[in-house]
């Protein structure tokens, strides 16, 4: 099976040529205690069968300097495309997007507006000061990852959704939906949002452990959400090493849930969805 990655991150050993300056003031222990250079990200890449992955930049780790995604991008432009976290409120945020995208730097950005190391839910991500670098983002076909929390902000989104039809936006973690205290509940609210037709969701470890968890209650999440969005907008995502479990036992943590959906639903979760969103990706991988 064709295997994209969409959502990996990458830690180099040098900290001198990559200095940390982690969003928050504080880096994730994760980056700390198993961090995994572009070098190692390729060697598992080769054991767990994937042929292209995204690097996302480590945002608790290096904040908005994206130099080390875009290198590993530049040395391995065969495996690695790079996608850096972006500050749409700066003054020359449209700008510096053109630039960055412009020369293949970057294939998308981030948007890291909640997190481990950030947990007050910002939104900031819709303010009016940001609409400039969504209307540019729109008309160079940037994808923007958004890392964000559903719930209050949630409505933040749906105007950035309505005010901006031509971006496609990815939810990292499909927002962190609570599937474990209701499947149902939580596939019904992902479900709601597929009306926005730019949007697209990015599907992890984060929810399928607990969709894993949840058994046979999984379809109630798993077929409201596939059948609103459709396969074709929904990408896998390891978010290798921030999660514990090696890249191989990721691959199969998604294989065994998602193994109810039809072979050519599972085909667009797991690449067809990820080399529409980054042109980049087709034709170039082993």
């Amino acid at each position: 099976m064709d295997i994209v990655d969409t959502h990996c991150h990458v830690i180099s050993e040098d900290r001198a040529r990559y200095p940390w300056s982690p969003l928050g003031g504080k880096a994730s222990a994760w980056a700390a205690s198993r961090p995994v250079t572009a070098d190692g990200m390729a060697a598992r890449m080769d054991e767990a069968g994937i042929a292209q992955s995204v690097l996302v930049q480590a945002t608790t780790a290096y904040g908005y300097d994206n130099s080390y995604v875009t290198d590993s991008r530049a040395r391995r432009p065969d495996r690695f495309l790079a996608v850096g976290t972006f500050d749409p409120l700066a003054p020359d945020a449209t700008a510096r997007l053109g630039a960055a995208v412009g020369d293949g730097r970057l294939a998308g950005v981030r948007l890291f507006t909640s997190g481990s190391t950030v947990p007050e839910q910002g939104e900031w991500f819709a303010a009016p000061q940001t609409y400039e670098f969504w209307h540019a983002a729109g008309v160079l076909g940037v994808p923007v990852c958004l890392q964000m929390r559903l719930g209050p902000a949630t409505r933040r989104l749906v105007e950035v959704l309505e005010r901006f039809p031509d971006v496609r936006v990815l939810l990292d973690h499909l927002g962190y939906p609570d599937i474990a205290a209701s499947p149902g509940r939580a596939g019904k609210e992902v479900a709601e949002l597929a009306a926005h037709p730019g949007l697209y969701l990015k599907l992890t470890h984060r929810n399928l452990e607990p969709l894993r968890d949840a058994g046979e209650e999984a379809v109630e999440f798993l077929a409201p959400v596939v059948e609103s969005f459709g396969a074709g907008r929904v990408a896998w995502g390891s978010n290798c090493p921030a999660a514990e479990q090696s890249l191989p036992e990721l691959v199969g943590l998604a294989r065994g849930v998602l193994a109810p959906l039809p072979a050519s639903a599972r085909a667009e979760i797991f690449a067809g969805t990820a080399r529409r969103l980054y042109p980049a990706l087709a034709g170039s991988g082993r």
